[in-house]
């Protein structure tokens, strides 16, 4: 029997041994294990298929992803639960199709359409985008490159198109994107911040003009609560400030029921709840207002998902104010919370993972 074989193997006996005191009466995991191929077990995959098959069926469930990645990335299987487990950090794996990129520019071009204002868009990619090229090829049939380039060449010539892979791409070797989330980091928003500023008009604030704030160094993003890999390195959450004199007179956000919070810039107990990537901002809103006391009575709507979480305090510093709407459906959130011809500029700023999730259509 060949190492990954032996090792396979032993990952069934820890992972049954595991679950069995949690699993004695439970059903569905012998049902679900039942399932899993003895082929799996010789041919490679058991990681994977082992982290789906007991996603949710018992308690012990999340223990058990994460014995079920330590043991696959040992084994060579390194996919869990369509995660690529790499030496520096984790990876999603999850497949795009290039229709997500044909609606997604449908739905921009159809506002530009209707709107009287400058358009301005950016696709930021995940950490995949940047980094897989690590990645096995027959994982991503479908890059996000592709993806990006597919958007921008569909997309209407009056939008103002702001390449964010290649800022990010030429900056790789920095602390760009956390290691065991998706997203990038505030760092790697506000390298791409530099770029866009200047398109809406305005010179960017220089990086020693801010003071950073490690908030935590504890954080384990969504890449991790996926595969429960303990040995992905811990990233950090960090807040910039810059005191120049303006100030926030007001964060409002509506919420999905329609209710109005007084909520702020920065949710500092949020770093040490559940979801600490909630510090951005808050919980999620379905429509955010922020007024502030820089006196050019420039107003900007931004149209983003939580990619745009992180960058929009680097906008504060610019307009009087900016509004901020959920790409969850927006022509609607718009339609009951604002009137766009208020703003001469919008700025959708759109991960890909939220491109591909939400525009693949049927």
């Amino acid at each position: 029997m060949k190492l990954a074989e032996k090792i396979t193997a032993l990952a069934v006996m820890t992972a049954i041994t595991a679950a069995s005191a949690a699993a004695v009466f439970n059903g569905n995991f012998f049902r679900n294990m039942a399932d899993i191929s003895s082929e799996k077990l010789l041919e490679g995959g058991f990681a994977d298929e082992l982290a789906e098959k007991t996603a949710d069926s018992f308690p012990f469930a999340k223990e058990l992803r994460a014995v079920a990645a330590e043991i696959g990335a040992k084994a060579g299987e390194p996919v869990v639960n369509r995660v690529y487990i790499s030496e520096d950090r984790l990876l999603s794996a999850d497949e795009y199709s290039l229709s997500a990129a044909d609606n997604c520019t449908a739905a921009v071009n159809a506002f530009s359409a209707g709107y009287e204002g400058a358009v301005y868009f950016t696709a930021v990619p995940t950490s995949t985008g940047i980094y897989g090229d690590s990645l096995p090829s027959y994982l991503l049939p479908v890059t996000e490159k592709q993806l990006t380039e597919r958007i921008y060449e569909g997309m209407s010539s009056d939008i103002r198109k702001i390449d964010a892979y290649t800022i990010l791409k030429n900056l790789s070797e920095n602390y760009i994107y956390y290691r065991s989330d998706t997203k990038w980091t505030s760092y790697g928003a506000y390298c791409v911040y530099r770029t866009v500023i200047q398109k809406l008009g305005f010179i960017p604030v220089p990086y020693d003009k801010y003071a950073i704030r490690h908030v935590t160094d504890s954080y384990r993003g969504n890449l991790y609560n996926r595969t429960g890999y303990m040995e992905s390195r811990a990233d950090i959450l960090d807040i910039y400030e810059y005191d120049d004199g303006t100030e926030i007179i007001s964060c409002t956000g509506i919420d999905s029921q329609g209710v109005s919070h007084e909520i702020s810039l920065y949710d500092m107990e949020a770093a040490e709840s559940e979801n600490p990537y909630d510090l951005y901002l808050g919980e999620p809103m379905e429509f955010v207002e922020i007024k502030t006391t820089v006196n050019n009575e420039k107003a900007l709507l931004v149209i983003g998902d939580e990619t745009a979480d992180c960058f929009i305090p680097f906008l504060t510093k610019h307009y009087s104010e900016i509004a901020i709407a959920s790409a969850d459906n927006f022509e609607q959130v718009l339609e009951k919370y604002t009137d766009t011809k208020k703003y001469e500029q919008t700025l959708f700023i759109l991960g890909m993972e939220h491109i591909a999730e939400n525009y693949r259509g049927e």
